[in-house]
């Protein structure tokens, strides 16, 4: 099979991770996170988020999203994020569904929100016929591929705080955003004031599971009943945290990451100049976003794997991920050279 461009989650897992699993995987350890690869893998992550982080391993993005939601919120309060926002497009209404809270959404065009973007939607505060704002959600990097500056979070943190809200951040690319940034995981997220992470690994080499990384206290006490309920407990919690270990150990992270994003910018520059091939968004992270003829987009598909991302507009994404190779990136754009004439 070709190389994939449809999605980072389309890649392998890398074989640091795999090690780290079969290490794991020796003996007989006590189940539900009181094993010693559990209790190594959150001291790793407070090394890099801080002594005061509680970490929660779970199996996925969406149970990741949606308990750390819950954890924030009652059910008459809403949720604010990018009308493009895993949040609200991808989770199959999960979130609305576990928590009961309004997801109220803001059209962004780069997929980033602002404050100034926020507050038409902050209104009805104590009014018993409104639902109460309580959580705004940004996503690092975007559904769009930009990435937002630390001073960019920071700025949406002090406005949230400052309205009694929390922050949360789905960081299922975090790695990428930090790499683009030249900056740490932390430096990027909750050192700029997100109260709660879904730090992801799924996307950048790991097999399965993501982690809710919690800054504030009163947001941890009751997170172990409602990853319960969630369904986000994983018995076997050693194959979870054994792999955030290894992907941390010695920036790994960073150097999957980083293939990734120079993938993508390779390919940037290799459409550059292609006619009939139009770059919609700035490349910031591992997507490229790109309006194409209709008629050429199945032709294309016919040899290589990718989506269409908004079919009105013939818009497609391209992505890379940890294990994309440079002859990967040009033989597709030979292919679509080829196709496009």
């Amino acid at each position: 099979m070709k190389r994939s461009f449809g999605s980072d989650n389309h890649s392998g897992v890398h074989e640091k991770i795999a090690v780290a699993m079969l290490q794991a995987n020796v003996g007989d350890e006590v189940a539900y996170g009181d094993d010693r690869w559990t209790e190594r893998a959150i001291e790793k992550i407070r090394d890099v988020f801080g002594r005061n982080a509680d970490v929660f391993f779970v199996f996925n993005g969406t149970g990741a999203n949606t308990v750390a939601v819950k954890s924030m919120t009652k059910s008459y309060n809403a949720v604010i994020t990018s009308s493009d926002a895993h949040l609200n497009i991808d989770e199959c209404g999960a979130p609305e569904n576990f928590t009961g809270c309004k997801i109220k959404t803001v059209a962004t065009p780069d997929g980033k929100l602002t404050p100034e973007l926020i507050e038409p939607l902050f209104y009805g505060r104590g009014d018993q016929h409104h639902v109460q704002p309580k959580v705004i959600s940004i996503t690092q990097s975007t559904e769009l591929g930009t990435v937002y500056t630390p001073d960019e979070v920071r700025a949406i943190a002090d406005y949230a705080h400052s309205r009694d809200m929390y922050l949360h951040m789905d960081g299922a690319r975090i790695s990428n955003a930090a790499v683009h940034l030249g900056k740490g995981l932390a430096e990027v997220s909750t050192d700029c004031g997100v109260d709660v992470l879904s730090f992801g690994g799924t996307k950048n080499g790991m097999m399965f599971g993501e982690a809710i990384i919690v800054m504030r206290p009163e947001i941890a006490a009751d997170m172990l009943f409602f990853r319960k309920q969630g369904m986000q407990l994983p018995s076997k919690m050693r194959f979870v945290s054994s792999q955030f270990h290894a992907l941390l150990r010695k920036d790994l992270w960073r150097e999957l990451a980083q293939n990734a994003n120079e993938m993508a910018q390779l390919l940037r520059k290799e459409i550059e100049g292609v006619k009939e091939i139009e770059l919609i968004h700035p490349v910031e992270s591992n997507a490229l976003f790109v309006k194409m003829p209709k008629e050429k987009i199945s032709q294309l598909q016919e040899k290589f794997f990718f989506y269409v991302w908004d079919e009105q507009k013939s818009v497609v994404r391209w992505m890379t991920h940890w294990a994309t190779e440079k002859k990967d990136i040009m033989k597709f754009v030979e292919t679509l050279k080829e196709i496009v004439g």
